[in-house]
């Protein structure tokens, strides 16, 4: 069976964005020539989710869609015709996920935002979690992990630690029945 993997940074107090979905503080640890494993890990990767707010910002900031390789799910409840590999889809998130975890394929990049992971935590749908630590704490603003998902062992897989004062985790989500 496939996995779901979370990969996403956050601040220190657990902000995924600041108010108005200002992402500018991830930008103290950017640093040339690193990219914290996420190359690695994209490699790894033929499917992505991702709530259509995190596509809209991803539209309105990038150059173009960092996806276009992958066949990519916009989670949104505005029913749209697809763009290549990407698609819009306004049904069940966990119908999606079961089907997508049976077929053959790679791991499934559950990219954002915060809608979408906590519906995922809910059904306990996210198999791995890799949270890259942002040394900052914003106060304010969108929150990765929201109250109301059912209580998850987390087992520590591997922890790095980086110059720029980033601490990335990954963790395998362990369901507890």
């Amino acid at each position: 069976m496939r996995k779901t993997t979370l990969y996403i940074a956050m601040s220190l107090d657990g902000y995924i964005a600041q108010p108005n979905d200002d992402l500018r503080f991830l930008s103290i640890v950017q640093k040339e020539g690193e990219d914290y494993g996420y190359a690695k890990f994209n490699s790894t990767v033929d499917t992505v989710i991702m709530g259509r707010k995190t596509y809209d910002w991803v539209m309105k900031n990038a150059t173009e869609f960092p996806h276009t390789d992958k066949q990519a799910f916009i989670i949104t409840r505005t029913p749209k015709a697809a763009i290549g590999n990407t698609s819009f889809y306004s049904g069940s998130l966990k119908t999606l996920v079961l089907k997508l975890k049976q077929e053959k394929g790679k791991t499934i990049f559950i990219d954002g935002g915060a809608e979408v992971a906590n519906s995922l935590m809910k059904e306990q749908l996210i198999d791995e979690l890799i949270i890259s630590i942002i040394p900052v704490c914003i106060g304010e603003g969108i929150r990765l992990f929201k109250d109301g998902r059912p209580w998850t062992h987390l087992q520590l897989l591997e922890s790095r630690t980086f110059e720029s004062g980033l601490v990335q985790l990954h963790y395998q989500c362990m369901k507890k029945d």
